[in-house]
């Protein structure tokens, strides 16, 4: 309904958006074994996640094949890749291999003392937590040789890919923090699949997709909702 109200099917703008907005593309939501919309990579053979980056791609999607359950909505070459909810996504399977009982644990825990543990263990920030994580010195000095590696690698995609104008050897610096997460023990979630199979699938300038000042917004209301 919302759709015809605006009348999408005249104008067919490029949506963008957290990955929620697969439900306009007919999708199962939650841990499915097909959660990508642009190819059939499945979520359960973990054996092939960091092996296999050419997965068969999704033709029509069909309701009952493939996690797919109604008929899209939107066309999925209209969907951009949304960029706040994959470096968050990023940023939670770093978290989440770092070990629970070492310095740089520690210090999370005293860098975001309203934040609990289980969100701390499992990674779950914001996009205001990342920007003070990749712009803190700190954070990085309680870390071993390896995980300083793959940190550094983590804030190099922030820098080079994520911003307004990719950095001419971004696909370069993808691998070498999607290598560095590899070693660290890192799971490929369907956030870092984007990175592994769809790097050429993410808008050119990335920074003017991002949700970050919306998400702001939103946390100083929740914010202000609290204190009064």
């Amino acid at each position: 309904m919302i759709l015809e109200k605006i009348n999408y099917q005249e104008y067919r703008w490029m949506v963008c958006g957290d990955f929620k907005m697969f439900m306009l593309l007919g999708q199962q939501a939650g841990y499915t074994k097909y959660p990508c919309f642009l190819c059939v990579w499945d979520s359960r053979t973990r054996y092939l996640h960091w092996t296999k980056t050419d997965w068969l791609l999704r033709g029509a999607s069909t309701p009952g094949e493939k996690n797919v359950i109604n008929t899209t909505l939107v066309p999925p070459e209209k969907v951009l890749l949304p960029p706040l909810p994959t470096k968050l996504g990023l940023m939670k399977q770093l978290i989440k291999s770092l070990p629970k009982d070492g310095e740089c644990f520690r210090y999370l825990r005293s860098k975001f003392p309203k934040l609990s543990e289980a969100k701390l263990k499992e990674g779950v920030f914001t996009g205001h937590d990342i920007r003070k994580l990749v712009s803190d010195s700190l954070f990085s000095e309680t870390m071993g040789d390896k995980e300083k590696e793959t940190s550094d690698s983590f804030k190099d995609v922030v820098h080079g890919f994520f911003e307004n104008v990719k950095d001419p050897l971004h696909k370069t610096i993808v691998q070498c923090m999607l290598t560095a997460y590899e070693a660290q023990g890192c799971n490929i979630s369907l956030k870092v699949h984007f990175q592994h199979s769809h790097t050429d699938c993410f808008p050119e300038n990335l920074g003017a997709y991002s949700e970050e000042q919306g998400e702001k917004y939103h946390q100083d209301v929740r914010d202000f909702e609290r204190r009064y």
